[in-house]
């Protein structure tokens, strides 16, 4: 065995202790030792292999006779839900902190539920399906820095609905002083908490559901608080004396403009390219401002907008590296699902979830406190040369070691060995699978593409648009928001309907596919459309999805 893998698992050997040590820092948080052992055993039982992380299961895990003491420890028992997610915040910056390098990093993610019980649950939107789905919605806030990446804070949103429910609330046990809050203002809370116990971080990172709030930004700015955050193409900013829209600036960028670098991501090949804007309205203190394009050189039409502020003195390298921090929360809410069952809880109660999530986002971060223990200690063996084709250790593999590790000498012999052989094949994945993506964006098309149909040729004539002109809803006025003309997104629907297309396949030009469809069910509803198809000959049938 390699010197660096035998470095890691002399680690990972202390794993017990590792363990100890946060149960320790936590245990003034709880009045009684009977619940304080309780949690250290629920602690240690979300590691376990368990089919799912609920009550009973989790009860029978940690040896419990009956799921009633679990139940109790995150319902009813006396201790301090928020005292120990400030140990958690302090365990976090101790280990993972590093002022050069750490960003925070704000985001939401979606628990689906089936019953109406659960606090805060409700038909909303949900990232984690796509689509509005019956839901929670928790704001999480992710410290990220060249050493780990783990979880500091968390929030739970209350729907207006819940707000103003008198006896929902009661039922969940919301406090009274509980008012609505929009995930933005949470966002704040969980920031200002930040702020106040001095986390070391350089930067603020989000996603356009945040970028996009004015307020968001200029409360940060008024804070001194430097941000990268991802906005919509729509957002407005001033560049060489104009004002207008990231999408016309980035459609203007020549293809000199463009530069290139090395994909900052495992398994991906080095393809991306980026152009860093400097904007107008610098901020006061030696601040500057940036818009930054960014777009794979596999599909060059798609462009994402990004709005930095900071010292003025900042590189292009430096606001790139910090773009690529935000993706180290999706990978968070991955691990913390799929390895210690964040989504799995079955509680109904306010402070039931804030408990329950808050245990699970500490065994998180223990288990990146872990992984940079154990990859330090292989990074420093002189052997370590020995294992060049071991992927590095994730926080998924640190799991399955420490339950190999805790198993019998049969078992542990077993599973090292199968952690050894899937590192090994992970990384030969990850190479093979970047090289292949290098070769298909370099590789030339062996038949030219066929290009989309320009519009308005897409499926409407100048002789059609004006029989169909006079019965459309009059065309909103070239202010505010962006518009959707309505000559593009007719031709969509029509080029659909002839083509007999799917809509997910309808040409660029006429505007995105999901867009066209609303539109076009927008006017199916309103009585336009069977108007509009006899003018133009079409079969009035409905084009479903």
């Amino acid at each position: 065995m390699g010197g660096e893998l035998t470095e890691e698992l002399g680690v990972l050997d202390h794993w017990g202790e590792a363990l100890a040590e946060v149960r320790q820092r936590i245990a003034p948080r709880f009045r009684r030792m009977e619940v304080r052992e309780r949690a250290g055993r629920y602690l240690a039982g979300l590691f376990a292999r368990v089919e799912r992380k609920n009550g009973w299961q989790l009860a029978e895990a940690i040896g419990e006779a009956d799921p009633h003491g679990v139940q109790r420890l995150l319902n009813e028992a006396a201790w301090d839900a928020d005292g120990v997610r400030d140990d958690l915040r302090a365990y976090v910056v101790e280990h993972l902190g590093d002022a050069a390098s750490g960003v925070l990093i704000v985001d939401e993610t979606g628990f689906l539920k089936k019953g109406t019980r659960s606090c805060g649950v409700a038909r909303q939107y949900c990232g984690t399906a796509g689509t509005t789905a019956n839901a929670q919605i928790g704001v999480f806030l992710a410290y990220a820095s060249g050493r780990g990446t783990a979880f500091i804070d968390r929030a739970l949103y209350l729907p207006r609905a819940w707000a103003r429910d008198r006896e929902r609330r009661a039922d969940a046990g919301i406090p009274k002083g509980t008012r609505f809050a929009t995930k933005i203002t949470l966002a704040k809370r969980l920031l200002t908490r930040a702020f106040a116990a001095g986390v070391p971080a350089r930067w603020v990172v989000a996603d356009s559901f945040y970028g996009r709030s004015h307020a968001f930004r200029r409360w940060l700015e008024q804070r001194g608080r430097p941000y990268v955050l991802m906005v919509p193409k729509t957002t407005a900013v001033e560049y060489q004396g104009r004002r207008e829209r990231a999408e016309q600036l980035g459609a203007r960028l020549p293809d000199e403009a463009w530069c290139s670098r090395s994909a900052a991501r495992v398994g991906e090949a080095g393809e991306q390219q980026w152009v860093c804007l400097v904007l107008a309205n610098a901020g006061a203190g030696g601040m500057g401002r940036w818009l930054l394009v960014r777009r794979d050189a596999a599909d060059p039409g798609e462009l994402a907008y990004h709005l930095a502020y900071g010292p003025a003195g900042t590189t292009p390298a430096e606001l790139l590296r910090v773009c690529d921090v935000r993706w180290q929360i999706e990978e968070g809410f991955a691990q913390a699902k799929g390895e210690l069952g964040l989504d799995q809880y079955e509680v109904l109660r306010w402070d039931a979830w804030h408990r329950f999530v808050t245990l699970c986002l500490l065994a998180h971060a223990y288990l990146a406190v872990l992984r940079l223990r154990a990859r330090a200690a292989g990074a420093a063996t002189e052997g370590a040369a020995d294992e060049p084709d071991l992927l590095p250790l994730t926080v998924p593999e640190v799991r399955r070691l420490v339950l190999a590790l805790a198993g019998g000498a049969e078992q542990r012999t077993f599973r090292l060995g199968w952690s050894r052989w899937r590192r090994r094949h992970q990384a030969t994945a990850a190479r093979s699978h970047a090289a292949r993506r290098g070769r298909d964006r370099r590789s030339p098309p062996t038949t030219p593409l066929t290009p989309p149909p320009a519009v308005p040729g897409a499926g409407l004539t100048d002789a059609e648009w004006a029989l169909v002109q006079p019965l459309l809803p009059p065309q909103r006025p070239p202010t505010g928001r962006p518009r959707h003309d309505h000559r593009p997104v007719l031709s969509g629907i029509v080029w659909v309907i002839r083509r007999r297309e799917s809509w997910r396949a309808v040409p660029r030009e006429c505007g995105k596919w999901e867009m066209v469809y609303k539109r076009y069910q927008l006017w199916r509803a309103e009585g336009r459309w069977p108007r509009i198809a006899a003018a133009l000959g079409l079969e009035d049938r409905e084009v479903a999805l």
